[in-house]
């Protein structure tokens, strides 16, 4: 995947919109009445606190302990920046605490703690345990990071876990597996060199021992050169474990015949000369970041026969923790375990490797514009592999009770299976392969109100994240100005900034349109004022004329103006068949909602459209389409007229013979809930529709609003869909994130 441009600006809205930081704290039980608010806290909280004093075990059933995870870091080796402090590390570990919630569901809270006195530090985090189910310790410099995570270790009952050693290392070595299967090589018997001596390194080359290579195999290097049997310089214990009985003294030397390399050390540590030194079907893993010990492209310029690793996720092979820690994390708290030991990682690493030799999902090739099979290129599973979260922690929980750290095992491994894929949030792998196949398609995106600052940030982002060329609408000075005023008077130059006055294109533009309206009362005169000033028309015209591949609109605009104005040049009414489609996404969940935009009061014949129309969106989403058509009435009770043509629109569609399950009328309760409709056993539906197909369009638009205002669901849309071009219309309430989101649906070309 390309790699994507990422502004101080962009980084920065990112943090500070839509309210500071990445995560919030919500309820999960009512709290609302004053009986809530008596069993939440006094009196009622009481009866569980005793409970709990009577038998601590009792605190994974009654509170968050058993899902809640801490990150916590004092700031001294963050990222690749050095010593922030504690403060300046707490974005990270808010974006570490987000990344448990979204690959593992695991609820997280970050901790910075300002010290940099090892004593305090494990005091402090000892002192809390009783909070937590277990704790990511992160971004603490060596060697203090190894005294704190094994005095913890010892002196707390639930895992402890310090992310930059062991998840590197985990990662590492499921890769290694498969690097050396393919290299054909045994483990106990390669020649392994590891550049790097810090806490990611130390932690490598001891699980890679532990795993089956042997101690007079590993060679490790730091800046001063090979750790050898005698070396008095720069040393400590962690390195001294690991002196080797060797001759070498440089990386240069100790690469000289080796069979792997493993870095977490600094860019260009690896020459090409080293890589030409190595033994045959080598395997280089280069994971320093952001910049590798040596890029894929110089190793494979020496040698074609070497298996290449990085850290980067535009490189083949991503050495990437998130494969790990989320799910290590979701195994050992499933089962209540006292710790994360070396049997509970080599048994991810295991799992791990053996998934990246398994057929890779249609979705997942969707995702990376790519058919990934295993191979040279294809070692390690990609971090949005949606078999994650089903596969990696039942060999984790295993693992625990075969080795007596669980409190609670796992009695029904399939159950648990099945529970692990009710936690995925298809929501996610919708977006995210929406956003691949828009990078894959590169369109050429018409971004139409080129005055608006969202609009104008939208486009740069749109850009910057690798979609495609962003053309937007606006003269240049106003456009330069609304950029710097936004702090990324840099993008000017990035973008296309396009408009009557330097297009080429304004008479043909022009000599088309009075073409389509001299028959609804528009003179030339009118002509000219429409398409060289008003941007929607002025948009559409070059979207017509093949000078754009998508079009976005309607941020400025009520959605009956722009349509008014897209109308001008395009067949997208009612009568033509254009349709608008809403998806709603909440707690894991999508919902389409039609028709949002264009029909006002559609018939029977008008809703079976809309049903039609929103399958094709649902398949784009990669939905398989259920279409509902929802009233206040159930198969027929109670019979109204204002319910009849929602009762006769499923029998338009048995006339139509469609390829997608559909029911109706009904209730929207009945519509969305499985037991519901245990009810009415002769329904078509065989499972929650996700989509509802509503009376009218003031019903359509109330229901969205209500969901994103009162629910807090994330709306995207109305899609219009049944036209002939890929036109988007945002609302004027859309954020820079809703207008970027509706370009990559039409650069996907959903509708």
């Amino acid at each position: 995947m390309p790699k994507q441009k990422i502004s101080r600006e962009d980084a920065l809205a990112f943090h500070l919109e839509p309210t500071p930081g990445k995560w919030e704290v919500t309820a999960t039980v009512p709290m609302t009445t004053q009986r809530d608010l008596s069993l939440a806290y006094s009196p009622g909280v009481a009866v569980p606190c005793e409970d709990i004093a009577a038998n601590p075990g009792l605190a994974y059933d009654y509170t968050n302990k058993g899902n809640l995870v801490a990150v916590i870091s004092n700031g001294t080796a963050v990222l690749g920046l050095g010593n922030l402090g504690a403060l300046g590390s707490k974005p990270v570990m808010e974006g570490k605490s987000v990344l448990f919630k979204r690959f593992a569901d695991v609820n997280s809270i970050d901790l910075e703690l300002d010290t940099e006195d090892p004593d305090e530090f494990i005091n402090a985090v000892r002192l809390m345990g009783p909070t937590f189910g277990g704790i990511n310790l992160e971004d603490i410099k060596a060697p203090e990071c190894f005294i704190i995570e094994q005095q913890l270790k010892e002196q707390m009952d639930i895992p402890v876990f310090h992310d930059d050693q062991h998840g590197t290392a985990v990662i590492c070595a499921a890769g290694l597996l498969n690097a050396l299967q393919i290299s054909g090589k045994k483990i106990e018997d390669v020649k392994i060199v590891v550049n790097g001596a810090g806490a990611a390194g130390i932690a490598c080359i001891e699980l890679i021992k532990v795993m089956g290579a042997k101690h007079d195999n590993c060679i490790l290097c730091d800046t001063k050169g090979v750790i050898y049997q005698g070396r008095e310089q720069g040393m400590n214990q962690w390195k001294s474990a690991h002196a080797a009985n060797t001759e070498s003294r440089t990386l240069a030397e100790a690469m000289d015949g080796a069979d792997v390399f493993l870095g977490v050390s600094a860019k260009g540590a690896v020459t090409q000369d080293m890589v030409a030194s190595m033994g045959k079907n080598a395997v280089i893993f280069a994971m320093a970041n952001p910049d590798p010990e040596i890029t894929p492209e110089e190793a494979h310029a020496v040698r074609e026969d070497v298996i290449v690793a990085t850290g980067r996720s535009d490189y083949p092979n991503q050495v990437n923790n998130v494969l790990g820690f989320p799910y290590l994390f979701r195994g050992a708290l499933d089962i209540h375990a006292r710790a994360i030991n070396d049997e509970m990682k080599i048994a991810c690493a295991e799992a791990l490797a053996k998934l990246a030799r398994e057929d890779v999902p249609d979705e997942v090739a969707m995702a990376y514009g790519t058919k990934l099979t295993f191979g040279r290129d294809y070692i390690i599973p990609t971090p949005f592999d949606p078999r994650l979260i089903y596969v990696i922690p039942p060999a984790v929980a295993k693992a625990g009770m075969d080795t007596g750290v669980a409190r609670r095992p796992i009695i029904d491994m399939e159950a648990y299976e099945a529970s692990l894929k009710s936690r995925m949030d298809p929501t996610a792998s919708i977006l995210r392969g929406l956003n691949a196949r828009a990078r894959q398609n590169q369109a050429r995106m018409i971004f139409a109100e080129g005055d608006d600052p969202r609009v104008l940030r939208a486009a740069v982002q749109y850009q910057r994240s690798g979609m495609g060329h962003a053309l937007v609408v606006g003269r240049e000075d106003d456009v330069k100005a609304k950029l710097t005023a936004e702090g990324m008077a840099d993008a000017m130059d990035e973008l296309e900034i396009v408009n009557a006055a330097n297009t080429p294109h304004l008479a043909q533009y022009k000599s088309f349109l009075y073409e389509r309206l001299q028959r609804q009362g528009f003179d030339r005169h009118d002509v000219h004022r429409l398409a060289a000033r008003d941007r929607h028309v002025f948009a559409a015209l070059m979207l017509e004329h093949g000078h754009g591949d998508g079009l976005v609109t309607g941020a400025t605009r009520k959605s009956a103006h722009v349509m008014q104005r897209i109308n001008m040049v395009f067949d997208a009414s009612a009568e033509h068949g254009a349709v608008g489609v809403t998806a709603l996404l909440h707690k894991g969940r999508i919902v389409l909602i039609g028709d949002t935009l264009v029909h006002e009061w559609p018939d029977e014949n008008d809703l079976a459209t809309i049903a039609e129309r929103s399958a094709d969106v649902a398949r784009h989403l990669g939905l398989e389409p259920r279409v509902a058509f929802v009233s206040f009435s159930t198969f027929g009770y109670p019979r109204s007229e204002r319910a009849e043509k929602m009762h006769q629109a499923p029998k338009v569609l048995e006339e139509r013979g469609v390829d997608f399950e559909f029911e109706g009328e009904m209730t929207v309760d009945v519509a969305l809930n499985t037991s519901a409709q245990k009810n009415y056993p002769f329904s078509r539906l065989t499972g929650p529709a996700n989509i509802l197909v509503v009376p009218a369009r003031h019903s359509a638009s109330i229901s969205t609003k209500l969901m994103q205002e009162m629910a807090g669901a994330t709306v995207i849309g109305p899609i219009l869909a049944g036209i002939d071009q890929s036109i988007q219309i945002c609302s004027t309430v859309s954020t820079v994130n809703d207008i970027v989101n509706m370009a990559v649906l039409a650069a996907c070309k959903v509708g």
